[in-house]
């Protein structure tokens, strides 16, 4: 038997059957398309995101890394500075030490006292060209973080808690610490507002 007799078919029910079979596999060749398309779509998605988190991640690194290198800056020579107050606070002393009923009978004395100030003064200058600032608060609202009460002086006239007396300077570099002031403080005035801490001295209390 002819493979013509075995193909009972006509030649337009052959020609419909082929034309469906290429519109399955068309169909199926765009659903393939359109799938490929999906999980591209989405793999691209995922690949900016990564590399959006890199991003954010670096910027991070780098401003962090910028932080720290001025934090060495500003606070490389804290540990020194500390150190030359000790020295700045003896030539005051000494200066304090003189009275001025010697120094106009003895012109040695003098000369030596203007050398010591000067002295002191062109070190605290030095000081201050580093970032090194003097607090002396007399008159300022008392502020733990940055003073030191030593005792309290009782006066209705001045609003309470207030500096009335400063027994020795403080110093502060860059928004840290060195050194509070020593203070007298006001009491039995009128009530002022609280001092809230800053931060400045929640710093100075992790350096402590």
């Amino acid at each position: 038997m002819s493979d013509q007799a075995k193909d009972e078919r006509g030649p337009e029910e052959i020609e419909i059957t082929g034309a469906e079979a290429a519109a399955e596999r068309a169909e199926g060749g765009v659903g393939d398309d359109y799938e490929a398309l999906v999980r591209l779509l989405k793999e691209n998605e995922e690949l900016k995101d990564r590399a959006l988190r890199a991003a954010a991640e670096v910027e991070n690194m780098r401003r962090r890394a910028a932080r720290d290198v001025q934090d060495a800056r500003a606070y490389s020579i804290a540990n020194f500075a500390r150190d030359m107050l000790s020295v700045s606070d003896n030539l005051s002393r000494a200066l304090e030490a003189v009275s001025a009923d010697a120094l106009a009978a003895d012109a040695t004395l003098k000369a030596l006292f203007e050398g010591v100030g000067l002295t002191e003064r062109a070190m605290l200058s030095a000081l201050e060209k580093h970032g090194v600032k003097k607090l002396a608060p007399e008159g300022e609202r008392f502020d733990p973080h940055f003073h030191q009460a030593m005792f309290e002086v009782p006066n209705a006239d001045v609003p309470d808690q207030t500096v009335v007396q400063v027994v020795q300077p403080g110093y502060s570099i860059g928004e840290r610490v060195l050194r509070p002031a020593m203070v007298g403080v006001s009491k039995g005035g009128p009530k002022g507002a609280p001092t809230e801490p800053g931060p400045v001295n929640e710093q100075a209390e992790k350096d402590a």
